[in-house]
C-alpha cells in the first residue's frame, strides 16, 4: 500500500475548497487524478473501492464523486446506487474504458451526472469535474434556501395562542396536503399571504414554486397575459412567447390576492382554468395543463359581491371550497403580548438597541388599542417604537399619540360609564376583561395591569367576596 492510499484514512478535517473523492482500484490511477485536480485547488480523497469510498461519505460530504466503473470489490454501479439513496446532493461522474462506453451511458441513465473514457484527457476532467461540481453546489444552495423559506413559514411562525388562531393552525395542517382551492379571508393587514406560504410550504408541493399576484396592483389590460401568458404577435407590444404566471407555478401554488379585483371577463377565463386544468396564452390556439393549487384572498364579503353581480357565483364556489377567516387583530387581543414580543425580535432597529420588550403602561395601551390596520399596522407601530426608545424597553412616550391618547375611549370605559359603575366596579370589570384575554394567566394579566402577582391575587379575592 503507498502513500495515496494511506491518505485515505488519515482523520476527517472541514476544507475550505470543494471535495471531491476519487475512486479507482488502481493506484498509479488515484495518484495521477489527485495530482491533477489539487492542481486546480480542489480538496482531493481517494478510496480503492465503493466500501471504502462509503466509509470516506460518512465523515465528509462531497459536491462530486469521480468513480471508476469496475473495481476490484464494490464497483461504480453499486457506488452509484449508494449515492443516490444516501447522499443524493452529489454528483457521481463515471469514469470507464473505451470498450464499455454503453455501460456508462447505462450508468448515466440511472442518475449518473456525467462519465468519462480512459486515458482521462486532462482538459475534458476538469471541465467535467467543474460543471458537476458547480451543478451539485448550486443544488444544495436551493435545498438550504428551501430549508430556511420552509423554517420562516412554519406554523409557529404564525403568532398567536388565542382561541380562534388555534382553530386557523388545525385546519391549516388538515388542509395543507389537499390538492382543494382555498378561500382565505379577513380585513386588510391581518396575515393572509403568511398563511397562504404556511399552507403552500408545509404540503408537498413545498419543492416547487409559490407564486403571489395582486390582482388590484396590476392594469386590467395586462392582467389576462400576466396569468396566461401570450404567444409572439398576440398584441402589439408582444414580441416574444411569454409564460404566464399559472406556468410559472406549475406543481407548486398561485396565490390570487384582492381577488375581487379580477375582472367579470378575466373570472369567465379564470374558471375555465380552474375547472379543466388547463391554459390557453393569449393568441394561442392550443391549451396547455397544468398542475397549480389556487389559494385565493380576499378583503371584502364575496358573497356580496355576487349578489351584486361583481363576481362570477360559479367561480366563487369553486374557489371557496374551504374558506379560511383571519381574525382582526380586535378579536384577538391575547396575542398582543406574543405578536410584540416577535415582532422585537425581527426588528433590525431593536436588535441594534437590544431592546428587551415593552413597559406594562405602553402594553396596556396597545392591548387597548382597535387596531384598525391590524397586525401590519402593529408591525408598523413597534418598529418606529424601537426606533425612537431610548432605552431597553419601549416606553409610553415611544407609542404615536393615537394609541398614548386612548385612556379615556376603551371600550371597557365606554362600558362603565353607561352603567354607571363606581370606579371599584370599573377596576374589577378590567382586571376581569384583562385576565379573560390573557387566557386565565394571572401572571401576564398582573404585568398588563403593571401590578404585582400579591395585589392581583388579593384583588381577585376581594372580588369573589362581593360577588
Amino acid at each position: 500500500m503507498n502513500m495515496n492510499d494511506l491518505s485515505s484514512k488519515k482523520t476527517v478535517r472541514v476544507h475550505p475548497a470543494p471535495g471531491i473523492l476519487v475512486v479507482d482500484d488502481e493506484p498509479e490511477m488515484r495518484h495521477l487524478l489527485r495530482e491533477m485536480l489539487e492542481e486546480e485547488q480542489y480538496h482531493v480523497q481517494v478510496a480503492s473501492d465503493g466500501q471504502e469510498a462509503i466509509g470516506h461519505m460518512e465523515h465528509e460530504r462531497f459536491p462530486v464523486v469521480l468513480t471508476d466503473l469496475r473495481m476490484k470489490g464494490m464497483g461504480g454501479l453499486e457506488l452509484l446506487e449508494h449515492v443516490q439513496r444516501i447522499h443524493p446532493e452529489t454528483n457521481l461522474v463515471m469514469m470507464t474504458a473505451f470498450g464499455t462506453v454503453e455501460s456508462a451511458v447505462e450508468a448515466m441513465k440511472q442518475g449518473a451526472f456525467d462519465y468519462l473514457t480512459k486515458p482521462i484527457k486532462t482538459d475534458e476532467l476538469l471541465v467535467t469535474v467543474r460543471k458537476a461540481l458547480n451543478e451539485a453546489l448550486l443544488r444544495e444552495e436551493v435545498r438550504q434556501l428551501r430549508q430556511q423559506v420552509s423554517r420562516e413559514y412554519a406554523f409557529d411562525q404564525i403568532l398567536g395562542k388565542s382561541k380562534p388562531m388555534k382553530e386557523i393552525f388545525d385546519l391549516i395542517r388538515r388542509v395543507a396536503d389537499s390538492p382543494t382551492n382555498i378561500l382565505i379571508t379577513g380585513e386588510s393587514g391581518t396575515g393572509k399571504e403568511l398563511v397562504a406560504k404556511a399552507i403552500h410550504f408545509n404540503s408537498q408541493r413545498r419543492g416547487a414554486p409559490f407564486v403571489p399576484v395582486n390582482c388590484a396592483a396590476i392594469p386590467e389590460t395586462l392582467l389576462e397575459s400576466e396569468l396566461f401568458g401570450h404567444v409572439r404577435g398576440a398584441f402589439t407590444d408582444a414580441k416574444s412567447d411569454k409564460r404566464g404566471l399559472f406556468e410559472e407555478a406549475q406543481g407548486g401554488t398561485l396565490f390570487l390576492d384582492e381577488i375581487s379585483e379580477m375582472p367579470l371577463m378575466l373570472q369567465a377565463k379564470l374558471l375555465r382554468a380552474v375547472q379543466e386544468r388547463e391554459i390557453r396564452r393569449v393568441g394561442a390556439t392550443k391549451s396547455l395543463t397544468i398542475n397549480v393549487r389556487i389559494i385565493a384572498a380576499t378583503n371584502v364579503t364575496l358573497a356580496d359581491e355576487v349578489k351584486a353581480k361583481r363576481f362570477r357565483e360559479d367561480l366563487y364556489y369553486r374557489l371557496n371550497v374551504i374558506e379560511i377567516r383571519l381574525p382582526p387583530l380586535r378579536e384577538r387581543r391575547e396575542d398582543i403580548p406574543l405578536l410584540v414580543h416577535g415582532l422585537l425580535q425581527k426588528s433590525p432597529s431593536a436588535q441594534e438597541k437590544r431592546v428587551e420588550g415593552v413597559a406594562d403602561a405602553a402594553m396596556a395601551r396597545l392591548m387597548d388599542y382597535a387596531w384598525p390596520g391590524n397586525v401590519r399596522e402593529l408591525e408598523n407601530v413597534i418598529e418606529r417604537a424601537a426606533t425612537l426608545t431610548q432605552g431597553q424597553k419601549v416606553v409610553l412616550d415611544d407609542l404615536p399619540s393615537a394609541i398614548r391618547e386612548i385612556t379615556g375611549e376603551g371600550q371597557i370605559i365606554e362600558d362603565a360609564a353607561e352603567q354607571m359603575l363606581p370606579l371599584a366596579g370599573l377596576e374589577h370589570a378590567y382586571i376581569r376583561r384583562v385576565l379573560e384575554k390573557m387566557g386565565g394567566n394571572k401572571y401576564q394579566t398582573a404585568q398588563v395591569l403593571g401590578i404585582d402577582r400579591k395585589t392581583l391575587y388579593r384583588k381577585l379575592a376581594e372580588m369573589e367576596q362581593k360577588d
